[in-house]
Parts: structure tokens; C-alpha cells; sequence
């Protein structure tokens, strides 16, 4: 870790031109003269790496994702360029709004990882719901969160210690990034759960994030979750 890099807030990206430059103005307007935003770039076909680039701000550490292709390997990827003493997960499309990096930090004076609340947009940001986690019904607790994932990856927040675990995620991990980090935490430490609205999380006909995808069979759901608790079980029985 390099001394003085507090916040690392590590953002995945491809072929994001729509939105992208307003997501990044929102992050690097929350974000301390002493953090980073690092965005792993998994080779876009568009304009992002020019958009990217002319925004003149030293805090932007751009990477490519030599890792697997996909979206868990791009965070992944992000997440091994992280300098600071504190992670933040961050979607190329979403806006971060004002108060969000501080709560989260005086949420983990007193556990490993937080998930914020958020409002949910279209598109054109206009707010469809008030709140995330009225909507799915989000809380702490492993079980709950094992049955019906609340652990939102762009509303998360973790030490950077976590990362002790949660690296390198299992290629063949069926489930998203986010559900996996923050099963991880809640067995390392807890999840807090707070209800600040830090973001608009946008959904929209681009959106690839695990709450855009209903209606799995019964049968993957229950393949996918048991297939979780063996990565778990396995990653934590050699990483104590």
C-alpha cells in the first residue's frame, strides 16, 4: 500500500462512451486529493479510452484488463491496482452523489465492508424507485444474502485487508463479483448495511450487473448458490 492513498476506487469499463465520462466527473468530485480512481479497461471497441484520456485529472490511473474478459475479471483486474487503504467498487454508468465516500468511511470504523443504499434510474436518471434496498428486501446476514443477493457491488465499499480473500476470484464462479466479495466479509468481519442513497444505479438496455438477470431456472439458482459455498469453503479453510 503507498503511504498516503486512502481511497482506491476501482472501476470496470467497456465500450462505456455513453455514460462514462459523467460517472468518473461524479467519483473524482467525492474523492480526496489523496485517492485514486483506477478503471480497468477491458478493451472497449468505442470512444471510452479517448473520453477517458482527456479528462485531465492525475487521481485516474487507467489499466488494461489482461486478465479473463468478463466483468468479474475486469474488477479483478482493478482490484490488483489498488493502492488505497480502502476499496470502492465502481460501475461506468452509474452517478455518485454527494456524502457517499465519507458515510461509507465512518461505516467501516466498524466493519470490513459496507453496502449503501441507492436510488434506481433509467437511462436519463430519472428515479424508478426510491430505494435499492426496500426493492430487494436488502440486510446483513450471510443466509439471507446467500438466498437473495442484497450485497450491491457499485454501492460497496470494503477494507483493503479483505482483498487478502477475495483475490484472485474463482474463474469458474458462476455468480457476480459482488455477492462474492461481500459473502467474504460477512464471514470476515460483518457487513454494515447503511442507508445513505450514494448513488443513482442505473439501469438501462446496457446494464450487465446480476439485477438485471431474473428469471434463472430454479435448478441454475441452486447450482450457482451451492457452487458458491464450496469456493468459500474452500478459499477460507487455506486463507485463515
Amino acid at each position: 500500500m503507498s503511504e498516503g492513498i486512502r481511497v482506491s476506487a476501482c472501476m470496470a469499463c467497456y465500450n462505456g462512451e455513453k455514460y462514462i465520462r459523467e460517472q468518473i466527473l461524479s467519483v473524482l468530485s467525492e474523492l480526496g486529493v489523496n485517492d485514486e480512481l483506477v478503471i480497468s479497461d477491458d478493451h472497449s471497441t468505442d470512444s471510452t479510452l479517448s473520453i477517458i484520456n482527456a479528462i485531465d485529472d492525475s487521481r485516474i490511473h487507467l489499466v488494461e484488463n489482461r486478465l479473463r474478459k468478463g466483468v468479474n475479471g475486469n474488477f479483478e483486474n482493478a482490484m490488483i491496482y489498488a493502492r488505497g487503504q480502502y476499496i470502492f467498487l465502481v460501475d461506468q454508468d452509474d452517478i455518485w452523489l454527494e456524502g457517499k465516500l465519507e458515510a461509507c468511511l465512518e461505516g467501516l470504523k466498524e466493519s470490513v465492508c459496507v453496502v449503501h443504499d441507492a436510488y434506481i434510474t433509467d437511462g436519463f436518471l430519472e428515479i424508478k424507485s426510491e430505494s435499492f434496498f426496500k426493492d430487494f428486501n436488502c440486510r446483513r446476514g450471510f443466509v439471507h444474502n446467500w438466498l437473495r443477493n442484497g450485497y450491491l457491488g457499485c454501492a460497496m465499499a470494503f477494507r483493503k485487508e479483505l482483498l487478502e480473500y477475495v483475490l484472485p476470484i474463482p474463474e469458474k464462479l458462476s455468480v457476480w463479483h459482488d455477492i462474492w466479495i461481500g459473502s467474504i466479509a460477512e464471514l470476515k468481519g460483518g457487513v454494515n448495511f447503511i442507508p445513505l442513497k450514494g448513488i443513482k444505479f442505473r439501469r438501462h438496455n446496457f446494464t450487465t450487473s446480476i439485477t438485471s438477470k431474473h428469471g434463472l431456472p430454479l435448478i441454475k439458482k441452486i447450482s450457482y448458490r451451492l457452487q458458491l459455498l464450496w469456493y468459500l469453503f474452500m478459499r477460507l479453510k487455506f486463507r485463515k
